[in-house]
């Protein structure tokens, strides 16, 4: 009997492999079928899900783990996404798929809400994607945040805050023509220009790591060329699930542009709208492109019908959604998903940290997918500033909250740093 069961358990990873694959494929064929390609946000966030367990590549343990272990692998992580999703948007941009829409420079509210979200994410433990895909791994903490998330989101989208938000954003600078200001407006290069610069320097520092350690990005564990079972069980190096995050990112930006969202992958305000579908009605949903109206020239104006002032996006919430079922089916065939008490102080400050990092995201605009991943690879100068806020800040909450420092220490450190 014991014998059967471990047989079973052996052959688990295969059946729901199996499953996972079929599913994918379906819902795409419908979505095409059907003409709602919004339908194909459930694959896509359910890949973005297994990705982002399969190598644990969370913003917040990303830049923590630099100054708590002097590890740079998950950053590295990171970068890949945001490479590969330079390369890929430029293609997709110059064969007429996407119009690529760079986030402005409202430099006021990346200062504030940048600074909100780098400690925020230090005590939920977690960014946004990160409690996310936390929560199918069966972490209570982030459970805890990501009931504290979209509570903060809301303060600033609906709430008191708002008009404070709507004031930061009055602080906004524009590039000569009126549009945001990117990489490419800065240095007067095409953006597929500089896409295949970045993508270049990568290669070469890549490789010129590679040969001074002889590890490269990170070999000292990950999956090899050792089959299809180990690559679905075993955890990937960062860089690896990087290069497949910043492939999805361009089949993501063609799904959300003809679902009525032109944007690559995000999730902020998708979990704010998760909640919305439960607090809140009526609700417009979006869906899909707008359709443009040709009225007659002369004709009579119609009567407008009522339309809900709040909207929601479907596609990031189907995202979201897919985002944990992804991450849950990683876990459970990786042997991580297992769901772990952790002291009630802990929770506690997780979900206020949670709401911080809600407060911070929706006061910037994007957290660490929205703001880093998507709107660094869309040059954006201003999701620069973010992250550069975001890491000071989550560097400072570090040494104090996570690795115990005095201010005594932070200032030797920074005065290293400056050296």
């Amino acid at each position: 009997m014991e014998a059967e069961i471990v047989r079973q358990k052996k052959n688990a990873w295969m059946w729901i492999s199996v499953v996972s694959v079929i599913g994918i494929a379906g819902i795409t064929l419908l979505a095409g079928i059907s003409g709602l390609w919004v339908l194909t946000a459930l694959p896509i966030g359910f890949l973005f899900g297994f990705f982002l367990e399969k190598a644990d590549l969370c913003g917040s343990s990303a830049f923590s783990e630099i100054m708590m272990f002097k590890d740079w692998k998950k950053i590295q992580g990171i970068w890949m996404v945001i490479v590969v999703g330079m390369v890929g948007f430029s293609l997709i941009s110059a064969l007429g798929l996407v119009k690529l829409n760079p986030k402005p420079l409202i430099w006021a509210s990346y200062i504030v809400g940048g600074a909100i979200f780098g400690v925020g994410m230090v005590l939920a433990g977690g960014c946004v994607s990160g409690s996310l895909f936390k929560v199918g791994q069966g972490n209570i903490n982030s459970m805890a945040a990501l009931v504290g998330i979209p509570i903060g989101i809301m303060m600033v989208e609906h709430g008191p805050l708002n008009p404070f938000h709507k004031y930061l954003r009055t602080f906004t600078i524009k590039n000569g023509d009126g549009g945001s200001v990117t990489f490419a407006s800065v240095f007067h290069m095409p953006y597929w220009v500089l896409a295949v610069i970045f993508l270049a320097a990568t290669i070469v520092i890549a490789v010129y790591a590679g040969n001074k350690n002889g590890t490269g990005f990170d070999k000292k564990k990950g999956f090899e060329t050792s089959g299809l079972k180990r690559i679905i069980t075993k955890p990937w190096r960062p860089w690896q699930a990087g290069v497949a995050i910043g492939v999805l990112a361009c089949l993501a930006y063609m799904s959300s542009s003809a679902s009525g969202r032109n944007y690559p992958l995000g999730v902020s305000h998708g979990v704010m709208h998760a909640e919305l579908l439960l607090t809140d009605a009526p609700l417009n949903y979006v869906y899909a492109p707008k359709a443009v109206s040709q009225k007659p020239a002369g004709s009579a104006p119609q009567k407008q019908a009522f339309t809900a002032s709040k909207k929601v996006s479907v596609w990031l919430i189907l995202e979201i959604l897919a985002l944990m079922l992804g991450s849950f089916v990683s876990a459970k065939l990786s042997g991580r998903a297992k769901l772990l008490p952790k002291p009630p102080e802990q929770t506690a400050t997780a979900f206020l940290g949670g709401i911080m990092v809600g407060l911070g995201a929706a006061i910037a605009g994007g957290c660490v997918v929205g703001n880093i991943m998507s709107g660094i690879a869309l040059m954006s100068v201003g999701n620069l500033l973010f992250v550069l806020v975001v890491i000071l800040a989550n560097w400072i909450t570090t040494h104090f909250y996570l690795m115990g420092g005095s201010m005594k220490d932070l200032a030797w450190a920074l005065n290293v740093f400056k050296k």
